[in-house]
């Protein structure tokens, strides 16, 4: 189902200092947007935010980029951290497609990317739309570091199957691989609000972690 456009979105996201509207410029300065050089941790399909909203009160030392292709997603996110009771200072929510994150990221100026519950695209023929179709990968291993690590999690089986294979076929390093991660003996795992839905209907989690090949 298509999200309806909340018009409340462009004035709060103007607003709020944790929103950068022009991302674009800021391109291998992202530490210049933190005011340290600590490492860059992306989230690309934020939903609402929380997992990580959590992720960046646990870890103060990393700087955490919240993405999403979506205005009003990206509104929504933004007004949930916002109510937590410590606002984490080392968080900031982007919005623009994912297709183009090499002009929004140079060069291995990421450290990490969680990719959580990404849209399956069911459709064979749209499997070029998955975020780990191999397209993406390689993008991702541009402005991954050496040795940068994606995280994927999914209640999708055939999504994970298929990413599996892409990781594969484009040369990653697969760990950590899980088809229930709840059971997994995983410690300090953030749940992000679908993970939480989906396992409360019963769903098992599937997890992996893979490593940038690019030397």
């Amino acid at each position: 189902m298509r999200l309806r456009r909340d018009n409340r979105a462009p004035e709060y996201l103007a607003q709020d200092e944790r929103v950068v509207l022009n991302p674009e410029s800021f391109r291998g300065k992202w530490h210049e947007v933190f005011g340290n050089n600590n490492p860059i941790h992306v989230e690309f399909g934020c939903g609402k935010g929380g997992f990580i909203t959590e992720l960046a009160k646990r870890n103060p030392h990393i700087n955490y980029i919240a993405a999403e292709r979506a205005e009003t997603v990206v509104y929504k996110a933004c007004k949930k951290a916002n109510l937590s009771e410590e606002t984490p200072s080392n968080l900031r929510f982007l919005y623009f497609d994912v297709s183009n994150c090499k002009e929004i990221f140079e060069i291995g100026e990421v450290e990490r990317l969680y990719l959580n519950f990404s849209d399956p695209w069911p459709k064979t023929r749209h499997a070029n739309r998955r975020l780990t179709y191999r397209g993406f990968l390689e993008k991702y291993a541009d402005i991954l570091k050496k040795e940068g690590e994606i995280h994927f999690k999914t209640d999708n089986k055939g999504l994970f199957a298929f990413s599996v294979e892409e990781f594969s076929a484009s040369g990653w390093l697969m760990k950590n691989v899980t088809l229930d991660l709840h059971n997994s003996g995983m410690e300090d795992n953030i749940m992000t609000e679908y993970e939480k839905k989906f396992s409360e209907l019963g769903f098992t989690i599937n997890r992996l972690e893979a490593v940038n090949p690019r030397q």
